[in-house]
């Protein structure tokens, strides 16, 4: 059953995540500023994870030196406030299927980043490594496709969104309105799912100077939430608009704060511990089908052939 326990949690995993596109994108829609969210789910998950941090593993912390400190701290930047921020404005421009569906490029990224860090080895010769330079070849040959490809458009698979009260997306002025856009928004994703991978690669050695899993994702957290409000504050000065309600908004702040960056990150760290980055990344795909299917289910995005 130990073995298998990273399967299982991979699975849940990009079950969250899929949840978390299709949140974050009607949020959007309902009009929330891309980076004021962001700085409200890590504000939020910074008050689940804290508390629970302090309970459980404060009294058996590993020692915090400064060197690790600074490397905590640029990890957060780049893996989380900036790759959330980047993915934000690019959810914006397309949809929450083609954010899951980008996303499927982590593996090549990831494998090419841990290559060129000496963490894995390739073999051209060997049947796993032509497989594995296979898999990159389809990785980024889908993701171009789903960036300069249209096709016509296939019938919805629903037709009762109208009911649910998440789809905004025809009205409102950052749907996705023209082919430059949504290449754009593409491209913005594909730079977030950098970020992402290079967090993926390199926590694992940063865990091994600090090894307490759920204190390393607490500070994590709390130092992406100072970022992020520094470059919220930054980008949307109207204090009108980080007002929030109860509404589609503030369930996706909860949910992305809670289950996301809370439940999701931590069990991110325990899968790269058990198995490595590269594990984690492949099982990507898994969000995409159920992403699409809810996606227009719920927000009512119409779905082509090329996306």
């Amino acid at each position: 059953m130990d073995a298998k326990k990273p399967y299982l949690a991979v699975i849940l995993i990009q079950s969250l995540y899929s949840g978390m596109f299709l949140l974050s994108k009607a949020a959007f829609n309902g009009g929330i500023n891309s980076f004021v969210f962001v700085f409200y789910r890590q504000t939020v998950s910074c008050f689940v994870l804290v508390p629970l941090a302090l309970t459980l593993e404060w009294k058996k912390r590993p020692p915090l030196s400064f060197t690790t400190f600074c490397k905590i701290f640029m990890l957060s930047l780049c893996g989380i406030t900036l790759s959330l921020d980047i993915c934000g404005v690019a959810l914006v421009y397309t949809s929450a299927t083609l954010a899951s569906a980008t996303s499927n490029c982590l593996p090549a990224i990831t494998f090419f980043l841990a290559l060129l860090l000496g963490m894995e080895m390739l073999k051209i010769k060997t049947k796993s490594g032509a497989a594995k330079v296979l898999g990159i070849i389809l990785c980024l040959g889908g993701a171009a496709t789903m960036a300069f490809y249209k096709g016509p458009h296939l019938n919805p698979l629903f037709h009762n969104n109208a009911n649910i009260g998440l789809s905004h997306a025809n009205n409102q002025p950052n749907s996705i309105s023209s082919t430059k856009t949504w290449i754009k928004g593409c491209f913005l994703m594909l730079l977030s799912n950098t970020f992402w991978a290079l967090w993926l690669v390199l926590q694992g050695g940063v865990m091994k100077a600090y090894p307490s899993k759920l204190l390393f994702t607490s500070l994590q957290c709390f130092l992406s939430s100072i970022q992020s409000f520094a470059i919220a504050l930054a980008f949307e000065r109207d204090m009108n608009r980080w007002k929030l309600g109860w509404n589609v908004r503030l369930i996706a702040i909860a949910y992305c704060g809670v289950v996301v960056t809370g439940a999701t990150y931590y069990l991110q760290t325990w899968v790269i511990e058990k198995r490595g980055p590269v594990f984690l990344a492949m099982s990507t795909p898994l969000s995409l089908i159920m992403t699409m299917l809810f996606s227009s289910f719920l927000l009512g995005e119409i779905i082509t052939l090329g996306r």
